[in-house]
């Protein structure tokens, strides 16, 4: 399949979350402020990196997460909407590349890279099940 043809460079996902007390480190630590967690910033990046691009994949495919370099910038309390942009800037023979960042409403709370490698999921599945079957 020919990555460059299907994904161009400039397209665009975004995804938005409302910070609950759930999305916090607090929920999981609670001897911590209640903030939104570096974990669920980084999640939601992926989500919106491929919201870019799913829908320009094939049927039956999708694309799985292969690296992620990212800053948390900012605290975001409860009751904020965070919003993250993942941008494609390079599109290889096996994996996009994605610009991410995150917003808060009030300011910029991340930024970084991204890495995905779009797959066939049928394939993608068995391989884990043979994984899986050898454990």
């Amino acid at each position: 399949m020919d990555l460059k043809a299907l994904i161009p460079v400039g397209a665009i996902g975004t995804r938005s979350q409302v910070v609950t007390r759930e999305l916090t480190v607090a929920h999981s630590h609670p001897e911590m402020p209640e903030v939104y967690g570096t974990p669920m910033m980084i999640y939601l990046m992926e989500v919106a990196a491929g919201a870019a691009i799913h829908p320009l994949l094939p049927e039956g495919w999708g694309s799985v997460g292969a690296e992620m370099n990212v800053k948390h910038l900012a605290a975001t309390p409860v009751g904020f909407t965070v919003t993250a942009t993942a941008r494609v800037v390079e599109v290889t023979d096996k994996k996009v590349v994605f610009e991410v960042a995150a917003h808060d409403g009030v300011e910029a709370i991340g930024e970084g890279r991204h890495v995905r490698a779009p797959v066939d999921y049928a394939r993608f599945s068995l391989g884990v099940a043979n994984k899986a079957a050898r454990a």
